[in-house]
């Protein structure tokens, strides 16, 4: 389904990602690991568009595209596609969950309001927030806004949801009900790439999973055969450094 090859980005003459090489295939569930600063957050950045890179080429679906080039139209039609979850929500703090959850869909795709109201509120109901459709965000938690967040990705019905640390900026009592959604997510074949400290998740959910350092994938594979047997020091280093505080391996 997505295919990107070579693709570099840097700021400031800081190389971020240093010629990455990709593979999604509809249904995936591509977990990315890796220290801070490995380039993991801006690949998915780069994907969506949110940062334009300096080079690389995406096939998205028969959709060819020279990343560095894109025109907006093509721009477009990927962000169509795709669905991006923050690690900080992006919620709009004066618009109600459901408006968060509709906004995308009356305003930049021109949908019908009451539909988009029905999508919205099944979204929602999907993520358990049957009863807070109507509140602001400053009355929701953080996981309730997490999952705002999560119902206005699934409720443009994208090709592939693009998940950045979605548990990152949670109290730790918060994180298994966001991961709970995901897993449901998984479970009915949404493809998806996460960035991800939450092993476990990545571990029993993910179907291949990447490790990123230094703007490169360094290792690839399935992910209790990555976490368990790691091919490169890299990787051996980083699981070690991890795993007293993720208890991997229990």
């Amino acid at each position: 389904m997505l295919s990107i090859k070579n693709l570099h980005k840097s700021f400031h003459h800081n190389e971020v990602l240093r010629g990455v090489d990709l593979e999604i295939s509809k249904g995936d569930v591509l977990s990315i690991i890796g220290p801070s600063g490995a380039g993991k957050t801006t690949l998915l950045r780069c994907i969506n568009f949110l940062e334009r890179a300096d080079s690389g080429s995406m096939n998205f679906d028969g959709l060819m595209l020279d990343m560095h080039k894109a025109k907006s139209k093509d721009i477009l039609c990927i962000r169509r596609r795709t669905a991006f979850v923050f690690q900080n929500f992006n919620l709009f703090n004066n618009k109600t969950a459901l408006e968060n959850v509709t906004e995308g869909l009356v305003i930049a795709r021109g949908m019908d309001k009451e539909k988009a109201h029905e999508i919205g509120r099944n979204a929602l109901i999907k993520v358990g927030l049957s009863k807070r459709m109507d509140y602001y965000p400053s009355r929701l938690s953080g996981g309730q806004q997490q999952r705002v967040a999560i119902a206005r990705a699934v409720a443009v019905d994208p090709d592939l949801i693009l998940f950045d640390e979605p548990t990152s900026a949670l109290d730790p009592e918060l994180i298994d009900e966001i991961l709970s959604i995901m897993r449901q997510l998984a479970a009915e074949g949404t493809t998806m790439a996460v960035v991800t400290h939450e092993m476990s998740f990545a571990r029993d959910i993910a179907s291949r999973m990447l490790f990123m350092d230094e703007g490169l994938i360094v290792e690839s594979g399935p992910p209790k055969e990555l976490l368990a047997h790691p091919k490169e020091e890299r990787t051996r280093l980083f699981l070690r450094r991890i795993h007293n505080h993720t208890g991997l391996g229990n």
